[in-house]
């Protein structure tokens, strides 16, 4: 059973322990996300969602977030509905970040919403503050395993981003964008999803051995 069938038979019952999850304190639910970090399997992934869905701006429904994915203001973070985040997945939020529906992140991709600033010569680049920056991930993109995607990005919906790519401008509708930093291959309508082509743009044969 996929987890959108999952979530469509035990909705009103998740939907109430949610309800019941956001009369704890809010460091006491903080606490209880970090814990189910590590936890496996489809109880795992309900921990994680009862308790991000207390303490994010927005959660849709049918999120899935596998283990090992590390969150930092999250409060911040909106996530639409249908959402997978895997394994070893960092999302720092600290300007915010905006999470349409259908979207897939690969495994070890961050996003961050924030910078350092460095233009004062005599201060250590450590010391100078942070710039945040809104990040928006828009509905129907595929994020391949790897990336990471800077502060302040745009990526339109149907997009696809390559794996291992580094996302430093916004990126058009149903574009798929590869490399370091990540440049347009061709627009996702000139092929189909999934053939070999598209497999070797993205170069995701770097990923699938990992």
């Amino acid at each position: 059973m996929s987890g959108r069938q999952l979530f469509e038979k035990h909705g009103k019952r998740i939907k109430a322990l949610i309800k019941i999850a956001k009369l704890f304190p809010k460091s006491f639910r903080k606490n209880r996300l970090a814990a189910a970090c590590m936890s496996r399997g489809k109880i795992g992934q309900l921990k994680r969602y009862i308790w991000i869905s207390t303490l994010a701006k927005h959660v849709g429904e049918n999120v899935a977030i596998y283990p090992n994915v590390y969150f930092e203001h999250v409060e911040k973070l909106s996530l639409g509905s249908n959402v997978s985040i895997h394994q070893m997945c960092y999302i720092d939020a600290g300007g915010e970040i905006v999470i349409g529906n259908d979207v897939s992140i690969a495994h070890r991709t961050t996003v961050l919403s924030s910078n350092h600033r460095y233009s004062e010569q005599d201060t250590p680049i450590k010391y100078q503050g942070m710039i945040h920056d809104r990040t928006i991930i828009e509905e129907n993109v595929w994020v391949g395993c790897g990336v990471t995607i800077l502060a302040g990005v745009h990526i339109q919906s149907g997009s696809v981003v390559g794996a291992n790519s580094v996302v430093t401008k916004d990126v058009g509708k149903d574009e798929i964008v590869a490399g370091n930093p990540s440049k347009f291959i061709k627009m996702r309508a000139s092929t189909s999803i999934g053939s070999s082509n598209i497999i070797e743009d993205m170069d995701q044969s770097k990923c699938e051995n990992v």
